[in-house]
């Protein structure tokens, strides 16, 4: 491998039974099907920066990149979900597994769309059967389905439940001026945010992203992503290092990955605390609608934070924003078998195969 192939940056996303890997140009899937078989899709990505050159500006290039990862994502969950029921169709031709939406938490790079690095949201996992002539119908209503319900989810649980809160523990712990209402509505009177007011704020929002991730470790077919998870990354590893793509090479690898878009999660958090500091209002509804409008900033930001670091992996800096996210994908990550691995390994090389000669080109620095 020469050392400008090794200048690609790959990234990926676990699936329904199998690994999405992306190249700067391109993308692949691929899943095993219940018979053991392994199936793949690839194709190129388009550069929505050269038809729209404006996506090339900073901060505007996270959001590009955000949209994109979001319809990619889905894109290859939808895929994984018809490919992994495969067999289930051939055995009654009549029928089809159905599809349905359960909580999880979708890691790697397709990650990135939604403001986080682990978007809480939805995958489909097989509940029972029904007309096959309806599956295609399904699946793109649990596409979109899923989509609207995270973005709805995150803003109640990431936004809305910690800042509500926090004012009603300034309200009771006498941190701010008392109110002229007694009772629970003296717990909405509005306190002007301070960086106390954000740091705790944003610990709040930190803690119940903990628990949920850890909630959802607990679910077997979640369990399952993530050890595609950990192979999505020992793969990543493995290209890194200069090594054959094989099963005995990833096996040694890390299953932590400082670029995962985990941490691109932590980045979020810090970036909110400074931005909402900056901007706030004394009234309650303005700062929670401010904090809403500003998601897209935050996103571009911390994007350019992540893209930043990433260029100096090695430095105390990167490691530094990075360290919390490799610490938590001890959760998100699972130690994949060697059928696992298999997988997120085709999908790379399928990728790799659609990447033009090679050269130093950029992708988004999550893996």
């Amino acid at each position: 491998m020469s050392a400008n192939e090794r200048d690609l940056i790959v990234g990926g996303q676990a699936v329904i039974e199998g690994v999405m890997m992306r190249t700067p140009n391109a993308y692949a899937i691929a899943v095993r099907r219940a018979d053991g078989t392994i199936v793949n899709t690839a194709a190129r990505l388009p550069k929505w920066s050269d038809k729209y050159p404006i996506l090339k500006l900073p901060i505007l290039r996270g959001g590009a990149v955000l949209v994109q990862s979001m319809g990619l994502g889905i894109k290859a969950l939808n895929y994984s979900a018809n490919q992994a029921f495969t067999d289930a169709e051939q055995a009654e031709t009549a029928e089809e597994v159905a599809v349905a939406l359960k909580p999880a938490a979708i890691e790697g790079e397709g990650d990135f769309a939604g403001i986080t690095g682990g978007l809480p949201g939805l995958i489909p996992v097989p509940t029972q059967k029904r007309a096959k002539d309806e599956m295609k119908k399904g699946t793109t209503a649990a596409a979109a389905g899923s989509i609207v319900f995270a973005l709805i989810f995150n803003v109640l649980l990431f936004i809305v439940a910690p800042l509500l809160l926090t004012n009603a523990l300034f309200i009771a712990a006498g941190w701010a001026p008392a109110p002229d209402t007694t009772g629970f509505w003296s717990y909405l009177h509005p306190v002007r945010p301070t960086v106390l007011f954000n740091l705790i704020d944003g610990l709040i929002r930190m803690a119940f992203f903990l628990i949920m991730i850890f909630s959802f470790s607990l679910i077997r077919d979640i369990r399952r992503v993530f050890e595609y998870h950990g192979a999505e990354h020992k793969t990543v590893f493995t290209w890194e290092n200069g090594l054959p793509l094989t099963v005995e090479n990833a096996r040694t690898q890390p299953r932590q990955h400082p670029r995962c878009g985990t941490s691109f999660l932590m980045v979020v958090m810090l970036v909110s605390i400074v931005l909402f500091s900056v901007i706030k209002f004394d009234s309650l509804a303005y700062n929670m609608l401010v904090r809403i409008a500003l998601i897209p900033l935050v996103a571009g930001l911390s994007y350019e934070v992540i893209r930043l670091s990433a260029k100096k992996e090695g430095g105390f800096i990167f490691k530094l924003i990075t360290r919390p996210g490799v610490w938590l994908q001890n959760i998100t990550t699972k130690e994949p078998d060697d059928k696992q691995l298999e997988v997120a390994l085709e999908a790379l090389k399928e990728s790799l195969k659609l990447e033009p000669q090679p050269e130093l080109a950029e992708a988004t620095p999550l893996a």
